[in-house]
């Protein structure tokens, strides 16, 4: 089960705010409403204006169970891998957030973020940094600690995905990075675009940085968009200097509390090339979505192994809602909405979610491992602040020369006040 609470506090000073269209909410790239002064006294208590910024205050927690059931060989398996796979609860993380809009000419937004990993057991910057508009060219830059721009879901808010954990093929893409960070989308053609460079000038020592620079880009089109219908299509490639000319691909079965069921431990490189697809279409309560990635690395020594893997997922709202979709946070899906929450007598929002991933990092010399996992999951959102998942997953690993599977049963309960 996890448990998630998140308390906003927005506050800012000073002069008639009517003129500001947005904000950072401080997580992971989603956007605010309008906050007019001129209204303010209908605003709810934690909506304040000021004369130079306005502010946000947040905090979050995760709180979680997962229980596994895997068979001999998998026993196996992890034996051989010298690591324990454990049923029961686990801290996920624990953050404070902050976020506002400096009042200028301008639209000029910032966001800083503080957080505890309960699996490394220990405090990180999260995303931080400012965000300055350019209307005349239709995009945003963002300077500072953020996510890379490569693949839509590794972009979204954790709170916000439709799974409980991002799918495997998509770890080896650090979750954040330091650097300035290009983002635009026009209208009328439904081109869109995010274009970062990144260096590990702040960041060098810390669980996600793994190379010394990188240039990540994310280009893609909306054939189709509307409200209620989307259609999205991009393609992603990234470039990289793994640090200390070495890295290292692992991943978890998309469970956060299990170790790493496939690792390639540390192998020579010199430069790293991520490349991939995405599509996404969404209509009414109907959604489907799939990314596919490639992970290259120039290691002579290992025969230049190539990585690959990906997800395909669908879902569908029984009770007819969609998720919504932002063109202005980095073409991304947003939070859910709940027109009538169970504590006003409503049903809230159901959802039905399954997705099929796999993950491979065999390749050159390397044998780290193949997993795949199917899993079929409900969302039941009782009100704004209230979600409710749960997860079955199957899974079979090849890995040491054998085959066996895990079933995978996930809960988690999450807060969140905003």
């Amino acid at each position: 089960m996890t448990i998630a609470v998140q308390l906003n506090y927005s506050c800012s000073f000073g002069q008639d705010s009517t003129k500001i269209r947005s904000l950072p909410d401080g997580t992971e790239g989603e956007r605010l409403e309008v906050i007019d002064s001129s209204t303010i006294h209908k605003k709810p208590w934690n909506m304040l204006d000021g004369k130079f910024s306005t502010l946000k205050f947040g905090v979050a927690f995760l709180f979680e169970y997962a229980g596994f059931s895997p068979d001999e060989t998998v026993k196996e398996q992890m034996k051989q891998a010298k690591v324990e796979l454990n049923s029961g609860f686990d801290v996920r993380d624990f953050r404070f957030l902050l976020s506002g809009q400096i009042k200028s000419k301008r639209e000029i937004t910032w966001k800083a973020g503080l957080m505890y990993d309960g699996s490394l057991k220990s405090w990180f910057v999260r995303e931080s940094g400012i965000m300055i508009a350019f209307p005349e060219i239709r995009s945003h830059v963002f300077v500072g600690r953020t996510k890379e721009g490569f693949s839509l879901s590794k972009v979204m808010s954790g709170y916000a995905v439709e799974m409980m954990e991002r799918h495997m093929a998509s770890d080896p893409i650090p979750i954040l990075a330091d650097g300035i960070k290009w983002m635009g989308f026009l209208p009328k053609s439904g081109f869109f675009w995010n274009l970062g460079i990144f260096a590990d000038w702040l960041s060098k020592g810390q669980s996600f940085s793994t190379d010394r620079w990188q240039l990540a880009s994310r280009i893609g089109w909306m054939p189709v968009h509307s409200p209620k219908t989307n259609l999205h299509l991009a393609a992603n490639i990234r470039f990289g200097h793994p640090l200390n000319d070495t890295i290292r691909l692992k991943s978890r079965p998309e469970s956060n509390p299990a170790p790493f069921f496939i690792d390639t431990g540390k192998f020579p490189a010199e430069q790293s090339t991520y490349f991939g697809g995405e599509a996404y279409y969404s209509s009414g309560p109907l959604q489907i979505g799939t990314e596919i990635f490639w992970h290259k690395f120039n290691s002579p020594t290992t025969n230049d192994p190539l990585f690959h893997g990906g997800e395909i997922m669908v879902s569908y709202f029984f009770t007819g809602e969609s998720r919504p979709y932002s063109t202005d946070a980095g073409n991304i899906y947003g939070y859910v909405p709940v027109k009538k929450s169970v504590f006003k007598g409503g049903k809230g929002v159901w959802e039905a979610v399954i997705r099929y991933s796999s993950f491979d990092l065999d390749a050159g010399t390397i044998k780290g491992g193949r997993f795949w996992k199917i899993t079929p999951m409900v969302n039941w959102y009782l009100a704004d602040f209230l979600r409710f998942e749960l997860a079955y997953g199957y899974g079979v690993l090849n890995r040491f020369n054998m085959q066996g599977g895990t079933h995978f049963l996930q809960s988690r309960l999450q807060f969140l006040i905003r």
